[in-house]
């Protein structure tokens, strides 16, 4: 479990934790902001920053082949969460996502994107002189689609859509032939059009008659005031921001734009960021999670054995898919969907979810092929 004396500490990634610590820093602070008098984020973003950090460090030390011998049991595990959450779960803003052990509430799909990762990289490390069959191929999929079924039964549609990705991510590199995704894009694309079609119909039966409001309010925006009143006003807010931000100016009112903002310290975390920081510190923002994920790759091209490469590609594909629909959310390129930025937004489970994940890839990077070999 913990080979401390196998691991090479001189390539620890300390630039990568101190990147995360940064963010949640910025994130703690942006919080702070936007918190009403009789609320107590900050304090509670901080304590989770600092456990976050703690919880991290101790991952990276923790083998992750070790961690991987057991992906059956963490899989049903995953699937008992889930079931708990659609039996005895939480309601909070009409999403059923939450359960609560004790004073302890927290999302166990925060926890199922984790886990599929780590499933996954073991299935195809298992499969990787099959990787191109039939069955492999169905398997792998019909053993997602269960757990991420499940978590569209909570209508979190957006961590549905991190999955999928981070998938298709993961069977690509873990090398599914062109020969097979030639004709799967020739078929998946116009089928996407297709879908994106009916979905706006009346008739349609696949979204929810909110989830469908939503796609329908992008589109046609000026239709539907309501829906897009979050989103415009988040606009509005980052574009008030201008260059520079208004961290240092009051004022007259005492009241910002992103304070009609409704969610605004986590889905729209970033409408905060914009007015605040302006477009100088929204592109820091960015900058830094680009380097994460850049990391990720990195050290995915320099892990030890298959199975960490594709952890960390799982990983910063997770990380990629999220940066990228949030922000699009925010600044409605994107159909309101409500999914956290990774570090920034308000939320233990997303911050916890992704300290973990930050702890993986750390323990990736220190691996040396010789102690790999050990559990192949």
């Amino acid at each position: 479990m913990f080979n401390l004396k196998q691991y090479d500490l001189k390539r620890y990634n300390f630039s990568l934790l101190l990147v995360v610590i940064l963010l949640g820093t910025i994130g703690a602070f942006l919080i702070k902001q936007v918190q009403a008098e009789n609320e107590n984020l900050f304090q509670k973003q901080l304590i989770g920053l600092a456990g976050g950090v703690i919880i991290a460090v101790i991952v990276s030390l923790i083998d992750y082949h070790f961690v991987c011998k057991f992906y059956v049991i963490l899989y049903f595990i995953n699937l008992i969460l889930l079931i708990w959450v659609k039996l005895d779960g939480i309601t909070i803003n009409y999403a059923q996502r939450w359960i609560k052990v004790g004073s302890i509430q927290f999302q166990p799909s925060e926890l199922s994107k984790i886990i599929l990762i780590l499933y996954l990289a073991k299935i195809f490390t298992i499969f990787q002189h099959r990787i191109n069959s039939a069955f492999v191929i169905l398997f792998a999929t019909i053993t997602t689609a269960i757990p991420t079924l499940l978590i569209l039964t909570q209508t979190d549609l957006s961590t549905s859509m991190v999955i999928m990705f981070t998938f298709a991510i993961m069977i690509f590199a873990a090398g599914l032939s062109w020969k097979i995704i030639l004709p799967i894009l020739a078929i998946g694309l116009p089928t996407i059009g297709i879908l994106f079609w009916y979905v706006q119909q009346d008739y349609q039966v696949i979204l929810t008659p909110a989830q469908q409001e939503r796609v329908l309010s992008i589109l046609n925006p000026e239709e539907y005031p309501e829906i897009m009143y979050q989103q415009d006003n988040s606009i509005q807010a980052i574009g008030s921001g201008q260059l520079y931000g208004k961290l240092f100016q009051d004022t007259a009112s005492g009241v910002r734009g992103y304070d009609y903002v409704p969610i605004s310290e986590s889905d729209f975390i970033f409408s905060v960021a914009g007015e605040e920081l302006g477009f100088i510190g929204s592109c820091f923002i960015i900058l830094l999670f680009a380097i994460i994920i850049y990391k990720c790759i990195i050290i995915a091209k320099k892990a030890p054995d298959r199975i960490g490469m594709l952890i960390a590609v799982g990983i910063a594909a997770m990380f990629m898919f999220q940066v990228f629909v949030n922000i699009g959310v925010a600044t409605a390129i994107l159909p309101n969907t409500g999914i956290p930025l990774p570090f920034l937004s308000s939320g233990i489970s997303s911050l916890a979810g992704g300290m973990i994940s930050i702890g993986i890839i750390l323990n990736i990077s220190i691996q040396n092929k010789m102690n790999s070999r050990s559990y192949m």
